[in-house]
């Protein structure tokens, strides 16, 4: 009898994101038979409404906005429960029905109470306060949302955490989130790309354009590429930006270009549906991600490398594994530093080919779909035998 495996993810399709992303590989990929054997009978249970979204052409049931009982029924009914990130009221529940539980973390929700382990305060990665018992500097860091609002966020990340204790498995996408987050039964999993998504196309490694793709929110620190763009500027080099996402810091951030005067240099594209996004990218040679805080894998780092792409990424431990040598690296919210590796980006022309063949090659060995997808099997079917 096929093993029937419920996914739950906060978040799922009609949202973008890397976690809805991620579980949308993986629940493709686990529906579909693998080298002959049956495969699961996979249900996502998710929160997000389905808009215009067409769940009959996905390979596996969609439930969407359960009440509680139908998410008690639909527990109970599975063999294995996969929960994308450490979901507070799913996870109790399937510790309480004895069902075994995964939890794939896709952020720091058990070890910083607002899950981007960023320190509010300053804009700053956190040192890990909460790891190291320094709770007040927990309560300040967001404070700005009110002090009873702070307070519940840092008193949820105990029991949060000791649920997690108590899961069957627990899956890290990085070895660098395994150690920060220090949980019993863990094993790292790297995210798997879908190759079918991602065209085998000629970079043009001897061009002078950098390109930025994700949400426009503080912590993903474009205000940090654009200060550094600046610098580069002022040193009489030649190269354009296209700033590719959409978020609330757009307006802010096109503010900061017109007063550092860099209309000319970076253009700002919006949202990029997933078909239209190579031609966009057809004259980039280089991806920049200068991430504050809240990586825990960096998908579109890896999804670049396998573009071919050279990646200049801070230096955030999560990136750092990803990227490995195949890229360049800075320290967190450097402006220096990354002006300093877009400056070596366009004197050297030879650089982006270079690199951007060693991180096509990374990208094929280490983010390959079939590894992760029985890397998840493997993990199921040992959960099964333990909770029978």
């Amino acid at each position: 009898m096929a093993t029937r495996l419920l996914i739950y993810a906060h978040a799922f399709a009609p949202k973008i994101g890397g976690v809805e992303t991620a579980v949308l590989s993986l629940a493709m990929g686990i529906a579909k038979p693998q080298g002959g054997k049956a495969a699961p009978r996979v249900t996502v249970v998710t929160a997000t409404a389905r808009g215009e979204f067409d769940d009959a052409s996905l390979p596996f049931h969609v439930v969407r906005q359960p009440s509680a009982p139908r998410l008690i029924s639909l527990i109970r009914s599975s063999d294995v429960i996969h929960l994308a990130g450490p979901c507070f009221i799913p996870l109790a529940m399937g510790l309480l029905l004895r069902k075994p539980v995964v939890v794939e973390h896709h952020g720091f929700q058990t070890i910083c109470p607002n899950g981007q382990l960023l320190y509010e305060p300053t804009r700053t990665p956190c040192p890990g306060h909460f790891m190291a018992g320094r709770h007040g500097q927990c309560v300040r860091c967001n404070a700005k949302d009110g002090l009873l609002q702070s307070l519940a966020l840092w008193f949820f990340t105990f029991p949060r955490r000791w649920l997690c204790t108590h899961a069957t498995a627990n899956i890290m996408p990085t070895n660098w989130l395994g150690s920060l987050v220090q949980l019993p039964r863990s094993t790292t999993v790297y995210h798997g790309l879908t190759n079918a998504n991602i065209p085998d196309l000629p970079s043009n490694s001897a061009s002078s354009t950098f390109a930025f793709v994700g949400r426009l929110v503080s912590t993903k620190g474009v205000q940090i590429l654009l200060q550094a763009a600046q610098q580069v500027r002022a040193k009489g080099l030649r190269f354009r930006v296209k700033v590719i996402g959409e978020g609330p810091d757009r307006r802010s951030l096109e503010s900061q270009v017109a007063a550092l005067g860099l209309t000319e240099n970076v253009q700002f594209l919006g949202y990029v549906p997933a078909d239209e996004l190579e031609k966009h990218l057809a004259d980039v040679s280089t991806i920049v991600m200068p991430s504050l805080a809240g990586e825990v894998f960096g998908l579109v780092a890896a999804e670049n490398m396998a573009r071919g792409k050279l990646v200049i990424a801070s230096d955030s431990g999560a990136l750092s594994e990803v990227i490995a040598d195949a890229g360049l690296t800075f320290p967190p919210g450097d402006v220096s530093g990354l002006a300093r590796c877009m400056k070596q980006v366009l004197q050297d022309e030879t650089l982006p080919a270079k690199l951007g063949s060693a991180a096509r090659a990374r990208a094929a060995h280490e983010f390959n779909e079939r590894r992760m997808l029985e890397r998840h099997l493997n993990i199921y079917s040992e959960v099964a035998v333990c909770g029978n």
